[in-house]
């Protein structure tokens, strides 16, 4: 057995507005370079990426599947759109297989319930409950994960458009739900105030849109890589074997707080709650956010002390850590010529975030992006709320700090 990262729920350049430059080449490219020993195909109810998933991969006999050295998983996002006592609702779930061959069978069935062609996350006019009977009834070693459940669209808890409770939503087939996906906008601890979901494991992942992203937020376990296994991992919640979580500060996430991108308003719940839920510059209803409605639901006070979760740790992406030290675009060549220094020197992303120790780190760029990242594992920063789709804003270094001097910027060689 040997550790390894996990990011289950990505997505392919088939899905809405994604990167086009996503291959599966290019996706094995990125997981090396992050350190992700198992990623998600996403997307596998999409015809033309399940076409090239199958030229692409080669089983390994274990329930995954190779190419090169990059493994992957079978895994998809769909949306269940349905009306219930006269509401509508749609609920984001990702499902995870063991074969192709049960792929084949599970996008066969759902073709009775929508256009899998029109996007790598399809709409399936049917209820959350039906989904899970289906998927379990082709193939009962599939898992079936609740997507992002605290979102406002799309997801269970939503406040938009979903329930506040499981049974509510899954009925009778709750009893086949053993995980949730906690989303960029929530982190573990803000769920554990729920104590009916206790007996629930709860996944991170990325949601990926590009190749660049995967990893954001991810899984770390200690068993072997093997599908069956990781399926007993996670439905018993094995806090021996599922080591922590990889997450978001989840105020960067882009639903937190409640507001109205719009009009510029951003406010935490008690100013929602004092303004009546209602933007004071258009009117109309604002976007309540992840935090509000956590509240709404929680029975516990924050940071309970709760037995049996696995623990997590909060993580800003090494690109970003790099811009803010210098002071410039995460998008710039500087910022590039950096990252690949430290991939170059260090191994892996995870590895420069999470392991190499202090003095080698310092050694290894220059001593602005070092304290940086250093910073972070001490969550020694500030972060200013995304709110209603707007991602929120993180700083390391104070607005007085110089950025690194250009004379100090280290290169590749």
């Amino acid at each position: 057995m040997a550790q390894f990262v996990a990011d289950f729920h990505i997505h392919s350049r088939y899905s809405r507005a994604t990167s086009k430059d996503l291959t599966v080449g290019e996706l094995a490219k990125w997981a090396k370079i992050k350190g992700i020993g198992l990623l998600g195909t996403g997307d596998f109810t999409h015809p033309l990426w399940l076409e090239e998933l199958k030229e692409a991969l080669q089983p390994t006999g274990n329930g995954l599947y190779q190419y090169k050295d990059a493994h992957f998983i079978l895994t998809c996002e769909v949306n269940t759109l349905f009306y219930k006592h006269g509401k509508a609702h749609q609920i984001h779930q990702v499902l995870i297989a063991p074969t192709l061959e049960a792929v084949d069978r599970i996008n066969k069935e759902l073709e009775a319930f929508g256009n899998r062609g029109i996007d790598g996350r399809p709409t399936f006019q049917m209820e959350a409950w039906r989904l899970v009977e289906i998927v379990l009834g082709i193939e009962p070693r599939c898992l079936i994960v609740p997507a992002h459940v605290w979102t406002p669209h799309f997801s269970v808890f939503g406040s938009n458009s979903g329930f506040d409770t499981l049974e509510a939503c899954f009925e009778h087939q709750t009893r086949n739900i053993f995980a949730l996906e906690t989303g960029l906008s929530s982190d573990p601890a803000m769920n554990w105030r729920l104590s009916g979901l206790d007996n629930y494991t709860l996944l991170s992942n990325s949601d990926s849109h590009s190749a660049k992203r995967i990893g954001r937020e991810a899984n770390v376990f200690d068993c072997a890589l093997d599908y069956d296994t990781l399926m007993q991992v996670i439905k018993t919640k094995d806090t021996k074997r599922f080591l922590y979580t990889i997450e978001f500060f989840p105020e960067e996430g882009k639903y937190h707080l409640d507001g109205h991108r719009n009009c510029g308003i951003r406010w935490t719940p008690t100013e929602t709650k004092q303004n009546g839920l209602r933007c004071p510059k258009c009117g109309r209803k604002i976007t309540v956010g992840v935090m509000h409605r956590v509240d709404t639901l929680a029975d516990r006070p924050e940071n309970p002390p709760v037995q049996g979760t696995i623990p997590f740790k909060r993580l800003v992406q090494l690109d970003k850590v790099i811009a803010d030290a210098l002071g410039c675009g995460v998008d710039t060549q500087a910022v590039e010529r950096e990252y690949q220094n430290l991939i170059y020197k260090c191994g892996t992303e995870f590895d420069v975030l999470l392991n190499v120790e202090d003095e080698p780190l310092r050694k290894a760029t220059t001593a602005k992006i070092a304290e940086g990242i250093l910073r972070v594992r001490k969550e020694q920063l500030a972060v200013e709320p995304g709110y209603d789709g707007e991602y929120g804003t993180i700083r390391i270094f104070g607005e007085k700090e110089a950025p690194a001097a250009a004379e100090e910027q280290m290169t590749l060689f």
